[in-house]
């Protein structure tokens, strides 16, 4: 057990039960823990498996290769339409856990299998995402910005990509790439500093 997590689970006013009942059972399947990403993160053999995260409506248990996994009660969940390889469990009560216990644990077993054969996930290549118009105006009136943009990994460019698409607005999109383009000039992603 580590005390990362002992300490997440103390601060946590929502949750705090299905958490506990939910640590119990991913140590019963010999995972190591760990803490990620500010989240209890369980691994095997250095390999992430899952992590336990809560929201306002419900906490999850997010495999990191769920696409992978065979889904046989119909329980995983893509966060997102634009989510590739993470699927959730998603509970809404400590009692649902406990009467789930068995489920999860197969759950567990099966991601950590999966994990152990080496499968690996197929993501779609940058070139398959959409390039909101407002982008592609963007580059060509700024070729210099269209390089730098190019010159950023296919990772940060998806982190783009998906921020700059996600506004339902033509304006709310362009006001993003203007306010993105010194962070894009500089070679960082979305999320960094």
């Amino acid at each position: 057990m580590n005390p990362k997590v002992d300490k997440f689970l103390d601060r946590a006013d929502q949750w705090h039960d299905e958490y506990e009942q939910l640590r119990t059972i991913i140590l019963e399947c010999d995972l190591k823990e760990d803490f990620k990403w500010g989240k209890p993160c369980y691994t095997d053999d250095g390999d992430n498996i899952l992590l336990m995260h809560g929201f306002k409506d419900f906490c999850a248990l997010l495999f990191f290769k769920g696409v992978l996994m065979e889904d046989p009660a119909g329980l995983l969940v893509a966060q997102t339409e634009n989510v590739q390889a993470t699927r959730q469990i998603r509970f809404t009560d400590a009692d649902e856990i406990v009467e789930m216990a068995h489920i999860i644990k197969a759950y567990v077993q099966q991601a950590i299998e999966v994990e152990r054969s080496g499968a690996e996930v197929d993501y779609k290549e940058t070139t398959e995402f959409n390039i909101p118009e407002e982008l592609q105006n963007k580059f060509d009136e700024a070729p210099d910005f269209k390089d730098a943009f190019e010159a950023l990994t296919p990772g940060r460019q998806r982190g783009y990509l998906l921020h700059f698409s996600s506004a339902k607005q033509a304006k709310t999109r362009k006001s993003r790439i203007e306010k993105a383009m010194p962070k894009i000039f500089e070679g960082k992603g979305y999320n960094e500093r």
